[in-house]
């Protein structure tokens, strides 16, 4: 599939062949050549870490980080700097930063995360009408290894889409992991699958998000999140079992199991802070009118291995809102009905047919899959 004139796909014989990396590199590192971050990766030779924190006006006060749901979004995936990237590349660091300079008055156009940004705001608005004094709310912050320059022209572009983001850190090119951290993010995403793997590694849910070549028109009073249930909300454990031993093994050690909650993957945590803020709508009678809804959206199938992923939820405590096993069907066709703002997968292939069928996917490069992935191309590359 080409998305932006480029190809997503990070397993095949064209990428194997095609791709400019190391035999020793994961998949989700292959894909990045794919889809380039508009924002430069390199630190520039005489500027050191940049950490601003900027304030800018608004008619709400921000809640604290430790109170708040973070939602961290790198630039290149709120906004569209493709061409800024080019200028980057072919021209350098400092034609990049002049261009940006005499551009900053020009707002960026929007990016794949927009739309969920906000849709993430219009649910804050409901929840300042029901809870005034809550600081239980969405929390955005900027996350850009830009370079401080583009500071300005970042603030000119939120302030023309109106978009409540008060929360700015700029690390001049090195990682944001500390201050990921520092914020309690509950979610980072990002165009660049190192350092979303860097989170993943230190415990934040983390996903790299891809423009798909038509966005689906999405909701813009009802936040729609969808996932992928093994790797994603639970661990890979029974996807090892399917990897190793094939699908009657996967079937048979799902029923044995079925009454054995499976461990929690990377984004459970999101889904439980979404969760909790559902809970807020429903304790105000509003549970048929809850701005956010939850999807799982699964290759497994229900009768033979749905049981055990709705008693692991319900073991939880958590609530989704529906539940879509598929038995190995394509999901794009199902995610186009749902149109939701985000999906998230483990897999490629699904965040492919995902972006084909409009819906904004992002890879969440945890568990078995990726190791196998990476093994195929390494296989490739040898022979």
């Amino acid at each position: 599939m080409s998305l932006n004139g480029q190809t997503l796909t990070v397993s095949g014989h064209d990428l194997a062949r095609n791709s400019s990396s190391s035999s020793n590199q994961a998949p989700w590192e292959d894909a990045r050549a794919d889809l380039k971050p508009s924002t430069p990766t390199r630190k520039p030779k005489s500027v050191s870490t940049v950490f601003l924190q900027l304030t800018l006006y608004s008619n709400h006060l921000q809640p604290k980080p430790e109170n708040a749901i973070t939602i961290a979004v790198s630039s290149r995936v709120l906004f569209n700097m493709e061409k800024e990237q080019q200028i980057y590349e072919q021209q350098g660091m400092e034609e990049y930063i002049k261009y940006q300079v005499e551009h900053e008055t020009q707002p960026f156009s929007p990016g794949p995360a927009f739309s969920f940004v906000k849709a993430l705001e219009a649910v804050n608005t409901r929840l300042r009408e029901l809870y005034p004094d809550s600081e239980e709310l969405f929390d955005v912050v900027l996350m850009t290894n830009n370079h401080a320059y583009v500071g300005l022209r970042l603030i000119n572009t939120i302030n023309h889409h109106q978009l409540f983001i008060e929360r700015f850190c700029m690390t001049g090119g090195n990682s944001p992991i500390g201050y990921l951290k520092a914020y309690h993010t509950n979610l980072y995403l990002s165009a660049d699958p190192t350092k979303v793997r860097e989170a993943l590694e230190e415990g934040i849910a983390a996903a790299t998000m891809f423009t798909p070549e038509k966005i689906t028109e999405v909701s813009e009073t009802q936040l729609r999140v969808a996932f992928d249930g093994d790797a994603v909300l639970f661990s890979d454990e029974s996807e090892r079992i399917y990897k190793a031993h094939g699908l009657d093994k996967f079937f048979e050690h799902e029923k044995a199991h079925e009454n054995k909650p499976l461990d929690h993957g990377p984004l459970k945590g999101f889904l439980e802070a979404l969760g909790k803020l559902q809970k807020k709508f429903y304790g105000k009678g509003q549970r048929m009118d809850c701005p956010i809804r939850t999807y799982l959206v699964t290759a497994r199938s229900a009768a033979s291995s749905g049981t055990r992923a709705l008693k692991t939820l319900r073991s939880w405590g958590l609530e989704i809102d529906e539940a879509l096993f598929l038995a190995g069907a394509p999901k794009g066709p199902m995610l186009e009905k749902i149109r939701p703002h985000i999906f998230f997968d483990d897999q490629m292939f699904h965040v492919e047919g995902a972006a084909e069928m409009g819906t904004v996917a992002c890879h969440v490069p945890y568990g078995i899959a990726q190791r196998v992935a990476e093994k195929i191309i390494k296989d490739l590359e040898i022979s």
